[in-house]
């Protein structure tokens, strides 16, 4: 942590498989996200803590990712939420050399590891986030999502100004578990995905819903039949919420279509790949699925 007379910001070392110019340029692939802004190099982020809102400025130096804060100092224990938080957005604690070994030695992967050196999984921290922008981006394409949830997050999300920007907080499930079905209608969403948004909300709200309750299940299949007991959640929304959130790396959201036109162009195909034949070549990435999704999605922005 830096301060003493100059601008007080938060200094973190990565680990050596980090590049933050591979992880801007992911962050950066759409033109429609709402939770985060990026200018002259550096990504915007308002997060919530115990001190309440915090605009963070994210900076990568050639040795360190710097967050500085444009609105003023955070107090300590607001600097070390700060600090974790980050680290778990850009999966730092995670060791990819296992991945980046195995993926040297894949046809498929080989090229992409160079091309997309030190890139890491951008994960979405807040279970709730992650478990309803999955349902939210089910059977539409990706550009009606992004409406759906720059609408969901301006109706019921937090906001701050500052620099003549607004800077926006995902709504919290405490506030959605009150809502009714119609309320998201009026935003366009269809009833059943509007009852699962508020079900997950209510869920949480209860108790029974917990990120750190997931987590302490040690077994894949566990975790992942634990997701699917929810309401809304299918294989795919369980290992999508697997790899971004809870951090694992042997997800493999097998149905994605992401996946699959990736895998068609890299293997040069002039249909998509089966079920089965993705399945085979899966073999291949053991432990890893999840890294390999995340880089055959990251070919797909060019």
């Amino acid at each position: 942590m830096k301060g003493s007379g100059t601008p007080y910001y938060i200094e973190i070392c990565p680990p050596t498989e980090f590049a933050f110019s591979e992880c801007l340029a992911f962050l950066d692939r759409s033109e429609h996200g709402i939770l985060h802004q990026i200018r002259d190099g550096c990504v915007y982020k308002l997060v919530e803590t115990n001190d309440g809102m915090i605009l963070l400025k994210v900076v990568g130096t050639s040795e360190a990712i710097q967050v500085h804060f444009p609105m003023g100092a955070p107090s300590k224990q607001a600097s070390e939420e700060i600090a974790s938080y980050v680290r778990e957005w850009f999966d730092l604690d995670q060791d990819l050399s296992g991945f980046y070994d195995l993926a040297r030695r894949d046809a498929i992967l080989g090229p992409l590891v160079q091309k997309y050196y030190g890139l890491r999984m951008i994960c979405i921290p807040d279970l709730f986030e992650a478990l309803t922008w999955a349902v939210i981006g089910q059977q539409i394409n990706l550009t009606f999502a992004y409406t759906l949830k720059k609408r969901f997050t301006k109706h019921f999300g937090q906001s701050l100004s500052f620099g003549g920007d607004v800077y926006w907080l995902y709504p919290k499930y405490e506030r959605i578990a009150a809502l009714d079905v119609q309320d998201l209608r009026n935003l366009q969403f269809t009833t059943r995905k509007a009852e699962y948004v508020i079900g997950i909300a209510r869920a949480m709200a209860n108790g029974d819903l917990m990120k750190p309750s997931l987590l302490q299940k040690r077994d894949y299949e566990d975790i992942k039949q634990s997701l699917m007991k929810i309401r809304g959640v299918g294989a795919w929304t369980a290992d999508y919420v697997m790899m971004k959130c809870l951090q694992q790396p042997a997800a493999l959201p097998i149905t994605d279509v992401g996946l699959h036109n990736a895998l068609k162009i890299q293997l040069g195909l002039e249909r998509k790949p089966s079920i089965e034949e993705i399945r085979e070549l899966a073999t291949q990435w053991e432990g890893w699925q999840a890294y390999a999704t995340f880089y055959l999605w990251r070919s797909l922005y060019e």
